[in-house]
């Protein structure tokens, strides 16, 4: 009698679902991206990204070790300078907001969790662009990898374990990976930024980092409508020395994800980026959806396409739900 075949039987209790789940989501997966502040006196509110805030050097120890004690797999750390220049000056500066707070949470955590530093100059820089500028205005490429290089080994010796170079330089990880390597830091990993789409979900971001950016950054980061160009970009990246990959942004890329996953020979991390983050948090706010049903629906979408790691803002929350 039809119908013969019944799928539903395995969905029928709580157990049942439980034991052919086939994909599992859990804290080790997780890695929460924090901001701190140079000479903030209290953790600044960002408006766009609610419950995300521009921490005090004091209040991101706090967190950092309430994240590793909820536990997550990894923090990635951006810094927010009180003063900007046209190179990015304050990102090779031993004693810029980052590389401090870096040794601050080396110092407190050690190797009970993977500690990243974002390796870019946006939020170092005057004019809000992820390298130094040539005489006609144009990110100048080379003259960036040398500047990245500095900053590498500068956050190395900060206690980075991951370096996440996101600044789309064309030979940006081979550069980063001779640089470590020449001053001694062979066991210091890189977190290459391999696909970055040119997108407007990075909007709140903006906000987070203060980002003095004006126009857009079309010429180094990559056209949503680009598929192939993105496995490329891996390829490179894998060829200069990159120990893991990531895809960002990921909700409006799984398709990306999912070649990158197919592709890569090392991890794949995706990001669940601030503007991803800002339209669940205010379609929540609205009760219009579900808050913790759409976030573990959306983090699962990402894994399910084959990240074996994601940077997102709900880690510690999403944590506290996954048993």
């Amino acid at each position: 009698m039809f119908p013969e075949h019944r799928p539903r039987r395995l969905r029928t209790t709580t157990a049942l679902r439980r034991l052919v789940s086939e994909t599992t989501l859990r804290p080790r997966q997780l890695i929460l991206p924090m901001f701190v502040a140079e000479g903030a006196d209290a953790p600044r509110p960002i408006s766009s990204m609610p419950g995300v805030v521009q921490h005090t050097r004091d209040s991101l120890r706090k967190a950092a070790v309430d994240a590793v004690r909820a536990g997550v797999g990894g923090l990635m750390i951006f810094g927010v300078p009180q003063r900007r220049d046209a190179v990015g000056s304050g990102a090779v500066d031993e004693n810029g907001i980052l590389n401090v707070a870096l040794r601050d949470l080396r110092a407190e955590l050690g190797d009970e969790t993977v500690l990243m530093a974002d390796t870019c100059l946006d939020e170092f820089t005057d004019h809000g662009h992820c390298g130094v500028l040539d005489a006609s205005g144009g990110v100048d490429n080379d003259a960036t990898l040398k500047v990245y290089a500095d900053m590498a080994v500068a956050q190395a010796e900060a206690g980075a374990h991951l370096l996440g170079p996101s600044g789309m330089m064309d030979g940006q990880v081979g550069v980063i990976r001779h640089a470590l390597d020449e001053s001694g830091h062979t066991d210091t990993g890189i977190l290459a930024y391999s696909v970055k789409y040119a997108s407007a979900f990075y909007g709140p971001f903006r906000e987070a980092v203060d980002s003095q950016l004006t126009g857009d950054r079309k010429t180094y980061q990559q056209d949503p409508g680009n598929a192939r160009e993105a496995l490329r970009e891996i390829e490179l990246d894998v060829a200069e020395g990159a120990d893991a990959i990531m895809v960002k942004p990921a909700l409006s890329y799984l398709d990306i994800l999912r070649a990158a996953a197919e592709a890569s020979p090392v991890p794949v991390a995706a990001y669940n980026i601030s503007g991803e983050y800002a339209m669940v948090e205010a379609a929540a706010a609205n009760g219009w959806l579900d808050r913790q049903r759409t976030i573990l629906e959306v983090l699962t979408s990402m894994r399910r396409a084959g990240a074996d790691m994601i940077l997102t803002y709900w880690a510690v929350e999403a944590s506290s739900w996954l048993d």
